[in-house]
């Protein structure tokens, strides 16, 4: 219901306050087809833009502040695009007031709502329920006998995979029963911190983890336009980069490498060149392969591109053979995918989608290469191809320009 109260005061507020404004200057303004068409057309990029961020908004680490203002101008931007394409007469101040009030009133909400209802979950203390004192972000509950669930709690979460004794098991009934919704640990985990747990790859968790594969379809086509277009528009900044990479170190603009991609299969991907050229020898192959905090060999421009991510635009080349796309798993190079490979167990799995510039695991964890990091790495992996969708990816595009920003993870 506090969903639909939400929805409603939006609607009433961003409809309502831009048209009295209207009609305190011109009170016969409401009978013009302008406005007719700008209140149906701002309902409906309402309602979207509420959708939309609601749906942005189930993942975990996504603030709810970065969310709102992309979701409405998704929603506004594409209404009113298809209002001008066909010509339809509107109110730019309508549409433009409603728009802000929109935002304005779900920022309002959002800001209540964290300082008022913090997240509250009871756990029934037994199994493997331990891990999740360390997720700050819930109010826990520990229930120390089965009985009645404190006030203000929104769900239950045990171990259901534990052998919880008799009194237990009728208490979760009576709470299932009740309406009172139990959630599984391994669940409530995965949705508060972004990382699936890798204890086993039994039947149906493999099932869970089979990506989409009518959108693996989709999203390639829109990778390839997107590819395309990007390499045109930003083409005379591709050749000003290559020419400082080449004015300030000896050795080629572009840097080459054999990595592990789509299917395990191995391909040549190319990045700017961020380091010195040249080999002395006194490197293993797989020290080679690994950048380090600080790494002597990044020259000054190098650095830079670095920082801003730059350096990975002439992967637009591997984008446009089928390759790589813009968002899923980073590929490793080979030397330390086998490396990976024969220490982590289910590592070659994070191939079943294809690599990308970008994913989930460099927004929130940054570049790593060490074996206990890389584990981590996996965790978030997962999680990406089991919630594969265009929901996640739009979230991913929204932290990875702040992350350009900001700098984040780079090395």
């Amino acid at each position: 219901m506090r969903l639909r109260y939400q929805l409603t005061g939006g609607l009433l507020l961003a409809i309502g306050i831009p048209l009295l404004a209207r009609m305190a200057l011109e009170p016969r303004i409401v009978l013009s087809i302008n406005i007719q068409v700008t209140i149906t057309a701002a309902a409906i990029a309402h309602v979207m833009g509420y959708a939309i961020y609601r749906r942005l908004d189930s993942f975990p680490g996504v603030a709810t502040f970065s969310t709102i203002l992309p979701a409405f101008t998704l929603s506004y931007g594409l209404v009113f695009i298809i209002i001008f394409f066909f010509r339809l007469d509107y109110s730019r101040f309508q549409a433009a007031g409603s728009f802000l009030i929109s935002t304005l009133w779900y920022f309002s909400l959002s800001a209540v709502s964290s300082r008022l209802e913090p997240a509250r979950l009871a756990m029934v203390p037994l199994g493997s329920v331990e891990r999740l004192s360390a997720v700050e972000s819930v109010v826990w509950h520990p229930l120390h006998t089965p009985g009645i669930v404190p006030e203000k709690v929104q769900g239950i979460v045990a171990d259901l995979r534990a052998d919880l004794p008799e009194s237990w098991l009728r208490f979760i009934t009576s709470c299932v029963l009740s309406g009172m919704p139990v959630y599984h640990v391994k669940q409530v985990l995965e949705s508060l911190t972004g990382r699936v747990e890798i204890d086993h790859l039994s039947e149906n968790t493999l099932g869970s983890l089979n990506p989409n594969q009518a959108y693996i379809k989709i999203k390639q086509t829109i990778d390839w336009l997107a590819a395309l277009i990007v390499l045109i528009v930003t083409s005379p900044l591709l050749l000003v980069l290559a020419l400082l990479i080449r004015l300030e170190s000896p050795g080629p603009a572009l840097f080459r490498q054999e990595r592990v991609g789509y299917r395990g299969a191995t391909f040549t991907l190319y990045k700017f060149r961020t380091m010195r050229d040249g080999d002395d020898g006194s490197l293993a192959a797989r020290d080679k392969a690994i950048t380090r905090e600080g790494d002597p060999r990044i020259t000054r421009i190098g650095r830079l591109l670095r920082r801003s991510r730059l350096d990975e635009l002439p992967q637009l080349i591997n984008i446009l053979r089928g390759e790589m796309s813009w968002i899923g798993p980073r590929p490793e190079a080979v030397v330390l995918s086998l490396w990976y490979d024969a220490e982590l167990a289910f590592y070659p799995y994070r191939h079943i989608v294809r690599p990308g510039i970008t994913g989930w695991a460099q927004v929130n964890q940054g570049h790593v290469a060490d074996v206990d990091e890389v584990h981590e790495k996996l965790h978030y992996d997962f999680y990406y191809i089991k919630n594969f969708s265009p929901w996640l990816d739009l979230v991913i595009v929204m932290r990875t320009i702040r992350i350009m920003l900001t700098g984040f993870g780079a090395k």
